[in-house]
């Protein structure tokens, strides 16, 4: 009985030996096909279920260590011709909740610190949008570095997005262009924010206000 009730377990570790060795070679497939996509080997294998869209020219770098959920589709990397986008070691892109879309437009830069925490957003960059190290993004939020036009005399604009190290943005916030969330700072849900947010500073409502202080964080991965 002690063998037999053993079988199933050892099919259960070759199944998934098998379906990590086709991940893989999948991922250096895409390699392959997109000279400038770079996945560090030890970068999770499900990430080859992910949605891949590089034009020729751009520039993707997943570090060491990024974790991800198999639900295939969920994340998507959209990146134009001379773009570039950075996946620093030891992110874990979670895409249970809701799809993370990390989108750069031509000539475009977006970076994200190690051992940051995305859950369900999106990032969009037409200039820069730059993560630092251990922040946590919730779900639903959106972060945009560029607006429409709204008419004749209010062209499109673009400018430089910051969020500093350790900031928690909380699910369903927006962040526009221009804005600079300082290091440590926690962003309240649904807030919008829309300038500058000083570090330790705690802050929320349309627009963000500084509303507390928050001590020094860390990275929770």
């Amino acid at each position: 009985m002690a063998v037999a009730a053993g079988v199933p377990g050892a099919w259960l570790r070759f199944a998934l030996r098998a379906l990590q060795a086709w991940d893989r070679a999948r991922l250096r497939r895409l390699e392959r096909a997109h000279p400038g996509l770079r996945i560090h080997p030890s970068a999770s294998t499900n990430l080859a279920v992910a949605r891949f869209d590089l034009e020729p020219g751009a520039v993707l770098e997943i570090g060491a260590d990024v974790v991800a959920e198999r639900l295939p589709g969920e994340i998507c990397f959209q990146v134009a011709s001379g773009a570039r986008v950075e996946v620093g070691a030891g992110t874990w892109l979670r895409c249970e909740v809701e799809k993370i879309r990390l989108v750069a437009y031509p000539g475009a830069v977006l970076t994200i610190g190690r051992d940051c925490w995305f859950n369900g957003c999106q990032l969009s960059a037409k200039e820069r949008v730059d993560v630092g190290e251990g922040a946590m993004i919730g779900p639903g939020t959106r972060v945009y570095d560029s607006e429409h036009a709204v008419d004749d005399q209010t062209p499109e604009k673009s400018a430089p997005v910051s969020i500093g190290e350790f900031v928690w943005v909380a699910s369903d916030v927006t962040v526009t262009c221009g804005s600079e969330i300082g290091a440590h700072s926690v962003i309240g849900a649904r807030a919008l924010v829309t300038g500058c947010i000083e570090p330790h500073s705690l802050a929320y409502g349309i627009p963000a206000k500084t509303r507390g202080t928050i001590g020094t964080r860390r990275a929770f991965m």
